[in-house]
């Protein structure tokens, strides 16, 4: 699976983004797909995740701000952030991992896309 993520950028705090990461290489289906992100010296953190079926889950940082939405037949996975601050500036990355649930570990996602930088001033 080849992951490409776009739609990073600069906003305001409170103001909105949406992510969008493109799938290749492999039916996109049978993934789980989630979202990480990685601010300096800290650790990479599952954001959302969602499963082929749709569950979803999420960060509690995000709870109610971010929504994960996946469409199979484009191989596409979103997510629209919205109410943002300034402690949601980081890289964000989307990953793949064949499971039947969400995994909260970037250790155990299997493909990873090349990261898009989100940056929330104040």
């Amino acid at each position: 699976v080849q992951l490409q993520a776009s739609g990073g950028g600069l906003v305001q705090a409170g103001g909105s983004l949406r992510l969008s990461c493109a799938a290749s290489g492999r039916t996109f289906s049978g993934y789980v797909m989630g979202w990480f992100r990685q601010a300096p010296e800290k650790q990479r953190e599952l954001v959302a995740g969602i499963t082929s079926g749709g569950s979803t889950k999420y960060a509690d940082s995000v709870e109610d701000r971010f929504t994960i939405s996946r469409h199979n037949a484009k191989n596409t996975v979103d997510l629209q952030m919205n109410s943002l601050k300034p402690e949601d500036t980081a890289v964000y990355y989307c990953a793949a991992t064949r499971s039947t649930r969400v995994l909260n570990s970037a250790r155990l996602y299997e493909y990873w896309g090349q990261g898009t930088q989100v940056t929330v001033s104040s």
